[in-house]
């Protein structure tokens, strides 16, 4: 299994970069996985901004040589794991402006001229992990799930991959919030999994 680690957060010290170590550890443990590679989108100071102008325009964000390395990462993946937390109810800005420029026509879909377009990132498989200061449910109730419809049918099924598991994790701010049973949570279902 080879698995590639989108981080997204600005501190090494948040529990997220925790949940980042878990991770890695749990893989390492796991002999299902052949290679781990991460990218951590504050470290590599990646660009979220949209630029298109008379010489960068949307229909070439395909065969960007800025972003070929990227391209690269997300081809060699079979599995996708995406560590950020909930901000205003959905990812950060920086993930959003990385999914905006990766996720483009013709590398992870293609217009078919119908309803629907042809996915060309299948047979991958994504887990998001994600944390935040409101309640575990805050998400379901108030915001009608819009982060997991966002992330699984707005992107993920629209590029074509249909494996998307979540963890959304509530209450990390609060010192009963069980973080220590979350991490090794995460930790034993990424030393057991398969695919």
């Amino acid at each position: 299994m080879k698995t590639l680690i989108i981080f997204t957060h600005p501190n090494h010290q948040s529990l997220s970069y925790s949940f980042l170590q878990t991770t890695i550890q749990g893989l390492q443990d796991n002999p299902n996985t052949h290679e781990i590679e991460v990218l951590d989108l504050y470290a590599e100071s990646f660009d979220p901004l949209l630029v298109f102008n008379e010489h960068k325009r949307r229909r070439d964000m395909h065969i960007d040589p800025n972003l070929e390395k990227y391209r690269k990462q997300l081809l060699w993946a079979e599995k996708i794991v995406f560590i950020y937390p909930i901000w205003w109810g959905r990812p950060p800005a920086m993930l959003l402006g990385y999914i905006d420029q990766m996720f483009a026509s013709n590398f992870a879909y293609r217009d078919k001229g119908g309803l629907l377009p042809e996915g060309l990132l299948k047979g991958k498989s994504v887990v998001c992990i994600s944390t935040m200061k409101g309640p575990a449910l805050y998400p379901l109730f108030w915001l009608n799930n819009a982060h997991k419809i966002l992330m699984r049918k707005a992107l993920f099924n629209f590029v074509g991959i249909k494996k998307v598991k979540f963890f959304e994790f509530g209450n990390m701010e609060k010192s009963g919030g069980n973080q220590t049973k979350k991490l090794k949570q995460v930790y034993q279902y990424f030393k057991t999994i398969i695919r």
